[in-house]
C-alpha cells in the first residue's frame, strides 16, 4: 500500500480534533505565570468556564493532569479513610472512579446498571432510603459513560436523593459531555463536577478541573485522606484559585481561552444542537448497518443514547477491532477502541467537540467500506440513512428563517 494521503479522519471519542485556532492560541512563549497578564487570564478563563458548567456558585479548580487526575483530587479533598461512597457503576470509567475511591481506602458500594441501559435512579433512591444512619458520604455518577455511549439521568439521580433525604455529596464526572450536551450543575444539585481538557473542550490531554460548592469546600475542610498535589486549601485563597502545586500548565489556559471564545462565538444552546444533529444521523447509520444482521447501537433505549459518541456493537463472531484497523490503515479513519470487557466487541464513533456534517459523513462512508473489507454482516445505505437524518432538521431551519 502507498503513502497515505490527506487529512485523517479523527473520530475517537478522546481526546477529539483541536481547532487550528486553539493550536494558535497556545504557541507562544514562556511567561510569567505569577505576573498580571497571565493571572488575569487565569481568573478569566476559570469563571467564563463555570458558564459552560452552568454554575453561579463556588468555583473552579484546574489541574495539570488528565481527568484521573481530577477523579482522584475529588476523592483526596473530600473523604476520609474509611467513608463509604455509593458508585453509580455503568461501564469502563464508573468502575475506574471507584477504583480510585478505594486505593484511598473508601468503603465502596455500588449501584449496576443493567447492562446495555442507564443508570436507574429509583434504585440509587432505595439504596439512600436503606441507609437511615446516612453512613454514606456521596454518589458518584458519571454523566456520559465514554465506553458505552450511554448518557446517565443527572438531574432524576438528585430528584431520587432528595425524595430519600440523604444529605450525601453528589459528584458528577462530565468529561464526555461537558460542551457537547446539556449540564446543569446548579439546577441539578451538583456539588462537584469533573471536567477535562481533551473532550467538548476541544484541547489537548493532560488539563482538568473540579467545580466545586460551598458544601463541598466544606467538607474538604475537615477530611483526612492524604493530599499533596491535589490539596485545595493550599490553591484557593478568598473564594478562587490562587496557586497550583508546582508551575501552572501555562499553554493550557491560552488555549481554554481560545475554545470557551468559539463555544460563545457559536452560543451553548447550537453547540448542543449540532452534536444532537451529528449523534442523530450518526444512529441512523448504525441502524441502517443493522438490518442486515449487522452491528447494533450498544444502548437500547434511544433516550440513553450519547449525543458524544456512538458505541457500536457487532455481530457475535466478528471483531470490531478488526474493523478499526482496516478503516485506520486503508481509509485514514481513527476509531476508539472497546474498553475492559468490551474490547473487541464494539467500535466507538466519537462525534464531539470541533466536527460538522462532511467530516462526519466520510468518517461515515469509510467505516462502511471498512465493515465490507472486513466480512462484517451489514446492509447498506447507511450513509442514505445519515443524509436523510441531516436533511430533516436543515429543512426545518430553512422553513424557520422563509418564515
Amino acid at each position: 500500500m502507498g503513502s497515505a494521503r490527506g487529512w485523517q479522519f479523527f473520530m475517537h471519542p478522546g481526546p477529539t480534533n483541536i481547532p487550528h485556532r486553539v493550536l494558535q492560541a497556545m504557541q507562544r512563549p514562556a511567561v510569567d505565570f505569577t505576573g498580571p497578564q497571565f493571572v488575569a487570564l487565569r481568573d478569566r478563563s476559570l469563571e467564563r468556564l463555570k458558564g459552560v458548567l452552568k454554575t453561579r456558585q463556588g468555583f473552579v479548580i484546574a489541574y495539570a493532569a488528565s481527568g484521573h487526575g481530577a477523579w482522584d483530587a475529588s476523592i483526596a479533598n473530600l473523604f476520609s479513610p474509611g467513608d463509604k461512597v455509593l458508585v453509580c457503576q455503568a461501564g469502563y470509567f464508573s468502575e475506574n472512579w471507584a477504583a480510585t475511591a478505594r486505593q484511598y481506602g473508601l468503603q465502596v458500594e455500588v449501584v449496576a446498571a443493567q447492562e446495555r441501559r442507564a443508570i436507574d435512579p429509583a434504585a440509587v433512591g432505595e439504596r439512600l432510603a436503606a441507609d437511615r444512619a446516612h453512613a454514606i458520604k456521596a454518589v458518584l455518577l458519571v454523566h456520559n459513560e465514554t465506553a458505552t455511549g450511554i448518557r446517565h439521568p443527572v438531574a432524576e439521580v438528585r430528584a431520587a436523593m432528595n425524595r430519600a433525604r440523604h444529605p450525601a455529596l453528589y459528584l458528577v464526572d462530565t468529561i464526555s459531555s461537558l460542551a457537547s450536551y446539556d449540564f446543569r450543575m446548579d439546577e441539578w444539585g451538583v456539588d462537584l463536577a469533573v471536567g477535562g481538557s481533551q473532550k467538548g473542550l476541544m484541547l489537548p490531554p493532560g488539563f482538568s478541573f473540579t467545580a466545586i460548592n460551598a458544601r463541598a469546600w466544606e467538607a474538604a475542610q475537615t477530611a483526612r485522606n492524604p493530599r499533596r498535589y491535589w490539596d485545595w486549601r493550599t490553591m484557593v485563597e478568598g473564594g478562587r484559585q490562587l496557586r497550583f502545586c508546582g508551575t501552572a500548565p501555562i499553554p493550557y489556559f491560552y488555549g481554554l481561552e481560545a475554545s470557551l471564545d468559539m463555544l460563545e462565538e457559536e452560543g451553548l444552546e447550537n453547540v448542543f444542537a449540532r452534536h444532537r444533529r451529528l449523534a442523530q444521523a450518526t444512529r441512523a447509520c448504525v441502524r441502517a448497518w443493522g438490518k442486515g444482521a449487522g452491528p447494533e447501537i450498544y444502548p437500547l433505549d434511544e433516550e440513553a443514547a450519547s449525543d458524544s459518541l456512538t458505541a457500536v456493537w457487532t455481530p457475535q463472531g466478528h471483531d470490531a477491532d478488526r474493523v478499526r484497523t482496516i478503516a485506520a490503515e486503508r481509509y485514514g479513519v481513527a476509531l476508539g477502541r472497546g474498553l475492559g470487557a468490551l474490547q473487541g466487541r464494539v467500535f466507538r464513533i466519537g462525534h464531539m467537540g470541533d466536527l460538522n456534517e462532511p467530516m462526519l459523513l466520510g468518517a461515515l462512508g469509510a467505516i462502511e467500506l471498512a465493515l465490507a473489507d472486513a466480512g462484517m454482516p451489514h446492509a447498506r445505505g447507511g450513509i442514505e440513512a445519515a443524509l436523510d437524518a441531516l436533511r430533516a432538521p436543515a429543512a426545518a431551519r430553512i422553513a424557520a428563517v422563509a418564515a
